[in-house]
Order: C-alpha cells, then structure tokens, then sequence
C-alpha cells in the first residue's frame, strides 16, 4: 500500500481579510474577475494577505506504458527518451517557457523504456522499463503503485525543501492520453467513447480502436478482481490501469497540498492525476490550479466534473507541462496587484457608494 497523506484544507480565518484587501483595491468589484480568485485562492493556502509564487518549479515526469503494443498512439515508444532528452537539452516548449519565465525545470524518468544517461535536470526514480500492457495483465505491482506515488512525493519535498512556493507539473510519455482515458473512465464512470480523444493526432478509426482498447482493458481488470470498476479502491485502479508518470504526478499533488503548496495542473493527463489524487483525499483540490482546457475532448468534460474554472483556453494538446508554465505569469500577476495595487484610500480615490 501507498503512503498515506494527512491533507487539511486551508484554514478559513484569513478570508474575510483576503476580500477585503481585494475588494479594496482601485477597481469595481471583480473587475479583474479570474485574477482575483486566484490571488483568494493562493492567499488562503499561503494564510497570508501578500501570497507569493516567485520561487516556482517545473517538474516533468516521463513514463512508457506497455499498451502502447496496442497501437493507440501515432508514435512509437521510442520517442518517449528522445523527448526526455529534448527536454534536457533544451529544445522542448515546455524547456523555453521555463527559460522565458525563469522557472527551474526538472524531468524525472519514473519508467521510460530506455536506459538515460545521467544529466545534471534529471531524476532517476525509474520503477521499471514501462508499465505492462493492461488489456492483457494488471499494468503493475502493488509494490510499483507506491514506488510511483513515492517517486512524486519524494519530488515535491526536493522542490518545497529547496524554497519551491508553486509547484508546476508535467508529463511525457507516449500512449500516455489512452491510460488517462482509461483511469478517467474507471473512476468517474463515463464511456469509453466519451473518454478517448485524439492524443497526439488520431483519426476517427484510431480514436475509434483506442476506445475498444480501454472497454477490452477495463472488462478484463473486472475480471481480474472480481469488482466492477465503479468499486475498485485507488489502490486496485492504480494497478490494473494506472501509469507511473500519472501516479506519480498524483502523488507529488498529495504531498504539495499536505505541505500546503499550491501547485498548477497542466492539460488532460495532469487532471486526471488529480482526479487519482483526489479519490485519495478529496481536500488535494483545494490546492490546484487549473492551467488551461486543452484540445482534448475529454478534458472540458473532467474540468466540468472537478468544478473547475481553467485560466486559459488556447487550443493546447501538447502536455508536458506546457500549459501550465504558460498560465503562470497570470498567476504571478494575482500576487502583485494584491500586494502592489493601490487601495481607494491609500490613493485617495473615492469608492463606489
């Protein structure tokens, strides 16, 4: 079994200051509408009227999934370590956002199926060479679920140890969008149909057959543990359908909110390792903040389904935490004009009556 969190959500004494100090300011009330529940948001996490998130961490996590055998993805598994290392060099979106916004990027190999050389923004919390391929056989151990949750926890820790004060996460790894898909199915109860989309540019056949895929994996793990999916504990649908990298962003989330430490959810696949995360303890959420809503279908369905308002909608379906490094200068902004924005009466300007 995994490690278990002790979560408890922000506390609300700090609220009534919060909105005031927002209402305050030289602007109508919820003029600066998003912004300012953002700036609500990460000042009742940090339990202060001047939140800051200057000190923030990129943190990618890379797996390959054995369904990939499947033929669910337009590309081969090989491009997962040919990613990583485009990551490491530099040469990824989600690499020069980071450079942009001078955000610190690790990547962290938690099951890529190649042998990665050692590098100096590498993490090598490797659980295996890839999950197994879960429409025929359970996708990993017990002992691998709580390696890969681990692996997020111990990484959250490394950033908030060394002064992280927002946490950004993302992932890579090919066939990555089918395993999402697979989870979001089993713990929310949607089809197949309606939880499969594109990934990385499917047709309506590809979609079509990553569909079947999820149902024949799914029948297949009910078999398995004698229970429908809809009874299956976060332990048991981690095994049968999970992904290290999924499990592990999941567990670097519970690790984030038990230090309470906001941290930004990129696309699809990070929202679906928050909705893993929050079958674990439900008050994970109240840590989050939602990047953006992505290309992929399913994605404005578990927003929905989260309650989730997104900051941006630019049409992404990259990953790799590309979403979220993007959304973070709105974030940043939310910090300064609560702490720097002139109040009616430090500028003299008359408030409405």
């Amino acid at each position: 079994m995994f490690k278990q969190f002790t979560i408890q959500a922000p506390l609300p004494a700090i609220e009534t200051e919060l909105q005031q100090k927002i209402d305050g300011k030289t602007k109508p009330l919820g003029a600066l509408g998003e912004l300012e529940n953002i700036a609500f948001q990460l000042g009742r996490i940090q339990q202060t009227s001047t939140p800051n998130v200057s000190n923030a961490k990129m943190v990618v996590f890379a797996a390959d999934h054995g369904v990939v055998a499947q033929g669910i993805s337009l590309f081969p598994q090989e491009v997962t370590p040919q990613m990583v290392m485009n990551f490491l060099m530099g040469g990824a979106a989600v690499s020069v956002f980071c450079e942009q916004h001078h955000v610190p990027l690790r990547v962290v190999d938690v099951g890529v199926n190649a042998a990665l050389d050692e590098h100096p923004l590498l993490g090598d919390r490797k659980v295996a060479f890839a999950s197994k391929d879960f429409s025929q056989e359970a996708a990993m151990s017990a002992e691998q679920v709580a390696q890969s949750i681990q692996a997020g926890v111990d990484e959250a820790d490394l950033a908030i140890d060394d002064g992280a004060n927002l946490l950004m996460f993302g992932e890579m790894g090919i066939g990555n969008t089918c395993v999402s898909s697979c989870m979001m199915t089993a713990l929310i109860g949607v089809s197949a149909t309606d939880s499969a989309g594109r990934g990385t540019g499917l047709d309506s056949a590809g979609v079509s057959h990553k569909a079947q895929i999820i149902e024949q994996s799914l029948r297949r793990a009910e078999l398995a543990t004698g229970q429908v999916m809809s009874e299956w504990s976060a332990q048991t649908l981690a095994e049968q359908v999970g992904g290290f990298e999924i499990l592990a962003m999941a567990g670097a989330m519970l690790q984030s909110a038990q230090r309470q430490t906001a941290f930004v959810v990129d696309g699809f696949i990070c929202s679906v390792a928050l909705l893993f995360a929050q079958k674990v303890v439900p008050n994970v959420r109240e840590y989050a903040i939602f990047a953006h809503q992505s290309n992929e279908k399913a994605h404005k369905m578990l927003l929905s389904h989260l309650s989730a308002e997104p900051i941006l909608s630019l049409d992404l379906r990259l990953g790799e935490g590309s979403g979220a490094i993007l959304a973070y200068p709105l974030i940043k902004s939310a910090c300064i004009f609560l702490k720097n924005m002139a109040s009616f009466e430090s500028a003299g300007v008359s408030d409405s009556k």
